[in-house]
């Protein structure tokens, strides 16, 4: 991982157009090629960023831009789309690589480990023709709670929690990017499990084809009737 601080300013254009003025703030470059850009405030969320595919590349500033005060200007390219993340930087105050290694990935609490061992126990949960492949199932940034097959043989990603929100989505949404690249897996869907799932977290996994399952822990620790309600 990169980490740079700069005083610089921010501007993204494709999809939708957006501008941060010059301030100093944290850049960071992720192995995984993701760039984000953070201040100082605002909790762990980025003011912008550019999920991978992507490719970063940094060039002189022309001469407008230099005497404007700009030293580099950074070009993050999105690769499916024409979406750019353009950082114009005019100083930087600390430049630093560190390496980070393998993530082992969320260590699961008491629940949801249990949840994990419970479904993978009664797969035919997630559907009838569903068998399990394996739990935690290893990913370049972390394991999958359950890689499974539908009644068709399709590849199933299954993202377990005990509260649904949309921190969860975005997780099983990076281990799908990653699994699709697999020619052996793909293409795989992805499932969110919890016990409940908060309603911005359900729009958002519809949003991107996951399929919601709620899970009645109770059920499945003893009824065998317990079947989950899916949305």
């Amino acid at each position: 991982m990169r980490l740079v601080i700069a005083r610089c300013s921010v501007d993204y254009a494709g999809r939708l157009s957006a501008h941060l003025p010059l301030a100093t703030r944290l850049i960071m470059v992720k192995a995984d090629g993701s760039v984000l850009v953070h201040s100082d405030g605002g909790s762990y969320k980025p003011l912008n960023w550019m999920s991978p595919p992507c490719s970063l590349s940094i060039a002189e500033p022309d001469a407008e831009q230099a005497e404007a005060g700009v030293s580099s200007v950074w070009t993050v390219a999105a690769k499916k789309s024409d979406d750019r993340l353009i950082v114009k930087v005019h100083e930087v105050l600390h430049d630093s690589e560190h390496e980070l290694g393998v993530d082992p990935g969320l260590v699961k609490d008491g629940v949801e480990a249990h949840l994990q061992k419970l479904l993978a126990e009664q797969i035919e949960l997630l559907g009838e023709g569903h068998t399990l492949v394996r739990r935690e199932y290893m990913t370049a940034i972390g394991p999958v709670d359950i890689l499974a097959r539908d009644a068709k043989g399709a590849a199933v990603a299954v993202e377990l929690k005990r509260r649904g929100d949309i921190d969860g989505v975005e997780q099983l949404t990076r281990y799908l990017e990653l699994m699709n690249r697999d020619p052996h897996l793909a293409p795989v869907r992805g499932v969110f499990a919890a016990q409940e799932i908060k309603p911005q977290a359900r729009r958002l996994a519809e949003d991107r084809g996951i399929r919601c399952v709620v899970l009645d822990y109770e059920a499945m620790k003893g009824v065998d009737s317990g079947v989950p309600t899916l949305f």
